[in-house]
């Protein structure tokens, strides 16, 4: 028991070490960048930031195609391994650095924080790419607006509906697992962005009550990174 408990020790110490070599390419207002800045902090894995200002389209330079040829932040660098998308950044560092896990071992639990993350990171965050971007050059501001409105409201009541009979302090019970790291930051964008009427959503805003006095949370938050714009 005693050797299995320090070949535990010693392998966690070493995915510690190693994490020395992580790289988030990132933009401080993405919300996508968000999910994995938190789940990092959650896990407490240093990295070093690379910023890349979409604004000004670094995202389209030739280093950052070699990274991504989608263009998008963020994108994870650990040593040879390059990943990118926040739901399959976060699955990676699920796996390859297991403490302080972001997946439940119950079978249904885990389920579910897989689930409400696809939501956020498929059907929610991606048509904010377009509201702000696309549609906004097309129909204007009012329009794209609404368009982000409708839709984040979609989501934001599948949510509800998925974890209200689950959710306790968090999404689904008293640890902060994966459906938190991405609903965290989505109700936040959703209601400082596109001023979403959280009383519609009860469970979501009893959530968002207790996630504002997470630490790794506020540490992770755009306002704190080293590109923002004050």
């Amino acid at each position: 028991m005693e050797a299995s408990s320090k070949q535990q020790k010693k392998s966690e110490n070493s995915s510690l070490s190693s994490s020395s070599k992580l790289l988030l390419y990132s933009y401080w207002q993405s919300s996508c960048s968000w999910f994995v800045r938190f789940a990092l902090s959650l896990k407490g894995l240093p990295y070093e930031y690379k910023p890349v200002n979409i604004t000004k389209g670094e995202q389209f330079s030739p280093d950052f195609k070699r990274l991504n040829p989608l263009h998008f932040v963020p994108v994870l660098v650990d040593g040879d391994i390059t990943v990118s998308d926040s739901y399959a950044i976060v699955l990676y560092l699920e796996d390859k650095y297991p403490q302080r896990p972001l997946l439940p071992a119950d079978p249904r639990l885990k389920a579910l924080n897989l689930q409400a993350a696809s939501i956020i990171n498929s059907n929610i965050q991606p048509l904010h790419m377009v509201s702000l971007t696309h549609l906004k050059e097309k129909v204007g501001p009012e329009e794209s607006l609404s368009f982000a409105q409708l839709n984040t409201e979609k989501g934001l009541l599948a949510l509800e509906m998925l974890l209200k009979d689950f959710a306790s302090r968090y999404a689904t019970g008293d640890e902060v697992y994966m459906a938190d790291v991405f609903l965290a930051p989505q109700i936040v964008v959703s209601t400082t962005r596109f001023n979403i009427n959280m009383s519609k959503f009860p469970t979501l805003s009893r959530l968002h009550e207790s996630y504002k006095i997470l630490p790794e949370l506020e540490a992770s938050s755009p306002e704190r990174q080293p590109d923002a714009v004050r």
